[in-house]
């Protein structure tokens, strides 16, 4: 659900017009230019985008459009108000491909693609990537043609994960020092009511899963999984039984079965659509045995009655889908899968698990979808956030300073999707194999993790970029360390997975993880050596510490304690190292510096760290930032 903010102050237009002209004929641009538009503007001349363009090429766009029949009712009650011929109201999908538009505002009759590949710089492409609403006015275009055109652009997100399905547009003529922009209103009600309506028909779709889940674990016992691509539903059985490499396979054939739905939950005639990634939530049993699926409404009801004395896999499905046997991995056994089906289309699958012939059923330790210490807001909502977009197979990158365990959450999640022989490719351990090796596996279906993506050479970000660009879906997660400004190449990748990109948080933000990841790092039992306990002196003393080595220095610490600690009994404050010990000096801060370091934090881990980003973005300049973070010892 998108939100109505306050714009920020934007820079005199005048001044950014001439800046404009100054960066086109490759003249030194004056100081006061946001750095954000002009790596934007750098960005459109490194796609090759002419400012002077008139003809934009046409995209190919999908032959039903499911955000499209979402938004057409919405939008055709609007068109009529927009007969004025003083603004435009236009509706892109996820590429920024225009798939409506109404109404007839400067600048906008010949644009049918909005992406900064097509056109460069504007606003539906910076919603996009930030995920928030976002003008571009005048001068801070790239393309002649909307110099004097204002645009307000918010996203349209999908209402059962959060995955952006397109972006609202509304342009007008240029309105000097409008903030907010005079259709920012317009763009956010439409949003709004376009998400309400992929709720409502969602909805429909998930109560004829439930209820095909329902029928088929009535049976007492029964081994019952449905998935349709962004839910799971598990039976008791079904979860004590299945290994997460069987699970895999099933949400691999749930998404084959249902290449005709996209991420909306609406079916759609052709295979332009990709399937979503299943969201996961276990909790405990409801009645017949059943686990409920998560929706953010509320537990689903079914859509009709069913019969709890009739067996499931022994009746004529209602619809005439045709079940077949499926071998599970692991020694699970087999699976009856059967397609459900929704107004002539598959919306899901429902599977019921028999365990091999003459076995019975063994109970699997259910394994969590990331294994890894931590239970502070920042690091579940982490680490809920990467395993959702994990599960749809797409690029994924994580951020992060040194230390953070990016390889760590990288691995959890490929293991927690059944991809368990991933090519690993280290950029810090050297050149890199060809590009050639990755295409290969990529193409075979196996998974690529690149560690240290700010190492590669620009060579290898380039055909990184190519081949990101052919397949679109690739199943690549990549691990980048912000320090250095990156080089065009590389900012390019990172402009192309910024949708799909998961900050993780530094250590000293989530120091209520420290007891439990000193559990997680210390070591196994030794003969003759007791495990390590801690005093709450010295607990405390770790919590307080920065670690600007993250969980790479606790683990060292920790490890160099276990294997050269002397006495016994708990580990001592006077024992820690002399800067743990010492603590930081800082000083105690008001209820308003708590707030400003907070709004700090949540900037630098919402831009990766990019401290001119976040200074941006928090509105003041980069030099107020760095002094802020030496006041507050971040």
């Amino acid at each position: 659900m998108t939100t109505t903010e306050e714009s920020p102050a934007r820079p005199a237009l005048t001044p950014l017009r001439q800046a404009r002209e100054r960066f086109l004929t490759g003249r030194p641009l004056p100081d006061g230019v946001p750095d954000d538009l002009v790596a934007a503007w750098r960005r459109a001349r490194f796609f090759g985008v002419r400012h002077d363009l008139t003809e934009p090429s046409e995209p190919l766009l999908p032959a039903r459009s499911a955000l499209l029949t979402a938004a057409r009712p919405v939008l055709e009650r609007l068109a009529p108000a927009l007969a004025s011929g003083q603004s435009s109201l236009v509706l892109t999908d996820e590429r920024l491909r225009v798939l409506w538009s109404a109404g007839s505002g400067p600048g906008d009759e010949k644009c049918h693609d909005l992406s900064e590949q097509e056109v460069g710089h504007n606003s539906a492409a910076l919603a996009l990537r930030t995920r928030r609403r976002a003008e571009v006015h005048g001068p801070e275009h790239f393309l002649d043609l909307w110099q004097d055109v204002s645009a307000v652009s918010v996203p349209v997100l999908a209402p059962e994960n959060g995955q952006v399905l397109g972006t609202v547009t509304v342009a007008c003529g240029l309105c000097t020092g409008c903030t907010p922009h005079p259709g920012a209103a317009l763009a956010e009600a439409t949003a709004t009511a376009v998400e309400a309506e992929l709720l409502a028909r969602s909805r429909t779709t998930e109560r004829v899963l439930l209820d095909a889940f329902q029928r088929a674990a009535a049976r007492p016992g029964a081994a019952v999984v449905a998935l349709d691509g962004k839910n799971r539903l598990l039976s008791d059985a079904a979860a004590g039984m299945l290994s997460p490499g069987a699970v895999a396979v099933l949400e691999r054939t749930a998404a084959a079965n249902g290449s005709e739905r996209d991420a909306t939950g609406a079916s759609v005639a052709d295979d332009s659509a990709e399937p979503a990634g299943a969201s996961e939530t276990y909790v405990p049993s409801g009645p017949a045995g059943t686990s409920e699926t998560y929706n953010p409404s509320g537990p689903v009801g079914t859509s009709e009655p069913y019969d709890p004395s009739e067996p499931y896999d022994s009746a004529p499905h209602r619809n005439g889908s045709v079940a077949y046997d499926l071998e599970l991995p692991d020694g699970t056994g087999t699976a009856r899968v059967t397609p459900v089906r929704h107004e002539g289309a598959v919306i899901g699958v429902v599977a019921v698990v028999e365990p091999p012939t003459g076995e019975a059923a063994r109970p699997h330790a259910r394994q969590p979808r990331v294994a890894l210490a931590g239970r502070s807001v920042p690091w579940r909502h982490t680490t809920a956030k990467a395993a959702e977009l994990a599960r749809s197979r797409e690029p994924l990158l994580l951020t992060g300073e040194r230390g953070t365990g990016k390889t760590a959450l990288a691995r959890e999640l490929l293991t927690a999707r059944g991809d368990l022989d991933p090519l690993v490719v280290d950029a810090a351990e050297g050149p890199v194999d060809e590009p050639d090796s990755w295409a290969t596996a990529l193409a075979s279906d196996r998974a690529l993790l690149l560690r240290h993506a700010e190492r590669l050479a620009q060579s290898d970000v380039a055909a990184l970029n190519s081949l990101l660009d052919e397949r679109p879906d690739a199943p690549l997660l990549l691990t980048y360390t912000p320090g250095t400004p990156p080089g065009p190449c590389l900012q390019r990748l990172l402009d192309t997975l910024a949708a799909r990109s998961v900050p993780l948080p530094a250590l000293r933000e989530r120091p209520d993880d420290i007891r439990e990841l000193l559990r997680e790092l210390a070591p196994g039992p030794v003969p003759g050596r007791p495990p390590l306990t801690w005093t709450l002196d010295a607990l405390r003393a770790l919590e307080r510490h920065p670690w600007p080595g993250n969980i790479t220095e606790l683990a060292h610490l920790v490890r160099a304690l276990a294997e050269h600690r002397q006495v016994a009994g708990p580990v001592r404050r006077a024992e820690l190292p002399d800067p743990v010990r010492e603590g930081p000096a800082t000083r105690q801060l008001s209820p308003m510096e708590l707030a400003e370091r907070t709004a700090i934090l949540e900037s630098l881990r919402r831009h990766g760290g990019n401290k001119a980003r976040a200074a941006a973005a928090l509105g003041i300049a980069r030099a107020t930032l760095y002094r802020k973070l030496r006041g507050y010892s971040l």
